[in-house]
């Protein structure tokens, strides 16, 4: 028999454990103080408050909501460690943020030293991974306090890393550059050191740099010692970059070899 435990690490932001069922704690989503609304495919009626999971037991841990930065207050951080030069003001927060031919941006901090004109602002970008697959079986089986038959097939989507957020990243860092700011992306340490590890751009901890418009702020898991059955995100690094480096770090990775490629060509004839 296989513990669904091993897969989905948090519920409603607390330690899954079998037999929690969230519908006796109403749905409600610790980081936004308000019920959770986000449904599967399988259940349209009911949340499904999966915060975090495992690919393993003895995996870390990786958020697939991104309500679940909320438990932190990192726009907060933001001003700390990622604003450029003296600090704001009166810096204040915009929310979804949207522009013809931009596409939108979670946060905007902007200073507004007389409360009405925007001086310096920072952009900032909130982002989890989703997954292929499904842990519904996982999820089902905690709430009914049973045990699987077999572990839920399902994966991290590390390819939509690339498709969508990095390139959005590379496409606003572009922009901020042209309007003098930056960019601020808000991620796990799981999937940033992903990025750094499949493209290895140059980047750098001087984020007042001209040559920075990307600032990279990751966040790491750890225990809380306050409560035994949450972890806590804790700062992990702030990293900046220029939106041309990870342009070209993506677009030219070492190529696969020839032989490799011919040898799938003939593969694929063979079918």
């Amino acid at each position: 028999m296989y513990d669904p435990t091993d897969n989905i690490e948090e519920i409603l932001g607390r330690r899954a454990e079998l037999g929690f069922d969230p519908a006796s704690q109403d749905y409600q989503c610790p980081f936004i103080h308000r019920r959770f609304v986000k449904r599967s495919t399988a259940d349209k009626e009911n949340p499904y408050p999966v915060c975090t999971l495992r690919k393993k037991r003895t995996a870390a841990p990786v958020c697939v909501c991104p309500k679940r930065f909320y438990a932190i207050d990192f726009l907060q951080d933001v001003i700390a460690h990622a604003w450029p030069g003296p600090k704001p003001s009166n810096p204040r927060i915009a929310s979804e943020v949207k522009m013809a031919d931009f596409g939108n941006v979670d946060f905007v901090i902007a200073d507004t030293p007389d409360g009405q004109e925007i001086g310096q602002f920072l952009s900032v970008e909130l982002q989890a991974i989703d997954i292929t697959g499904s842990v519904r079986t996982a999820y089902d089986a905690i709430v009914a306090d049973e045990l699987l038959e077999r572990s839920p097939s399902y994966g991290f989507n590390w390819k939509n890393v690339y498709k969508r957020y990095i390139n959005q990243l590379i496409s606003k860092g572009y922009y901020h550059h042209h309007w003098g700011t930056k960019v601020v992306a808000v991620i796990q340490d799981e999937v940033y050191n992903y990025i750094c590890n499949d493209a290895d751009f140059m980047r750098q901890t001087d984020i007042d740099s001209p040559q920075v418009n990307i600032i990279f702020m990751s966040y790491r898991f750890e225990p809380d010692p306050e409560n035994p059955v949450r972890q806590r995100l804790v700062l992990d690094k702030v990293e900046g970059t220029h939106h041309t480096n990870l342009q070209n770090a993506v677009l030219y990775k070492s190529a696969p070899h020839r032989d490799e490629f011919c040898r799938r060509i003939r593969d694929a004839l063979a079918r």
